[in-house]
Parts: C-alpha cells; structure tokens; sequence
C-alpha cells in the first residue's frame, strides 16, 4: 500500500529566517511559522484561541530566496514533508528528536491587514519559489501553483534569478 507524507500551510513567520551552510556550500534556512485557530468556548461564551508553532527547514535554492526575501511577520503559503531527526544535546547527552517540515514549495502572501493599510508589503509570486526549485529554473504552472488573488503577481523581468 502506498502512503503520503504531505504538509500544507499557511501562516506567519515568527523571526527572520535563520541561514546555514553546509560544508558543501548548500544553504539552508530555518523558520518558525505560527499557525493560529480560534473558536467560542461552549461553556464561557469567551472567544479563545490556539497558536502551533512550525519549525520549516529550506535547502538550496529555495533557502536563498526565503532568506533574501523572508521577513518577521510575513504571510507564507507552504507544501513539504514531515521530517524528525535525531541528535544528541551536547550538554546532557541525551537524545533528542526534532519533528519539521522540509518545504518543496512556498508562497509569499499578504495578509488582509497590510492591504487595507496601504502599505507596501513585499509580496512576491508563488513562481519564484517554484522555479528555485526546479534545476532548469522554470516555474510549474498549473491551477494548484497559480498565486492567490490576493497575493502580487511580479513580473519574469524583476525576478532576481
């Protein structure tokens, strides 16, 4: 029997993005995303609300351009894999496991707020991410890839690669 490991995501970022490099100079970035649920408690009548916190590991090309472009606060669309990894605390000697997500693709998005402002968010297409990841550097176009409607859609000629 087949299985699937996939995680889609949509939520803002907690800090800038963290960036590594390998010995073999690939990069690498680390950012935390904020995934937030809110509901009306049954028995208070209070609204109440949960945030999850999502540790997302980017490798390669896709970890130069959320490391360029990536901000505090920014909206992001996000599809990868479930990955934990095992390691040992250097302090105590214990193992430890980390559970995160290795993103295949990603979005910039704005959020509703920054466009009702009038501010100039920085928002970018869904196909700069897509196209980092594909290594002849073309963008997969098909109705799951398109940007949101509410997202800038950049034009080939400002795109950075």
């Amino acid at each position: 029997m087949a299985s699937l490991n996939k995680v889609q995501l949509i939520g803002f970022t907690g800090r800038a993005p963290e960036m590594r490099y390998t010995p073999e100079g690939t990069a690498t970035a680390s950012v935390q995303l904020a995934t937030s649920e809110t509901w009306k408690d049954r028995e208070s009548g209070n609204k109440r609300e949960h945030t999850e916190w999502h540790r997302l590991v980017f490798f390669g090309r896709l970890a130069d351009v959320i490391g360029q472009y990536g901000k505090t606060g920014q909206m992001l669309y996000v599809e990868g894999k479930l990955r934990t990894r095992k390691w040992t605390d250097k302090d105590s000697g214990i193992d430890r496991y980390t559970t995160e997500i290795v993103v295949a693709e990603f979005k910039f998005l704005r959020d509703s707020q920054q466009e009702n402002s009038g501010g100039a968010a920085e928002s970018e297409s869904g196909d700069i991410a897509q196209a980092a990841a594909k290594p002849e550097g073309k963008a997969r176009h098909s109705s799951k890839t398109k940007p949101a409607a509410n997202s800038a859609v950049q034009e080939e000629a400002d795109v950075p690669f």
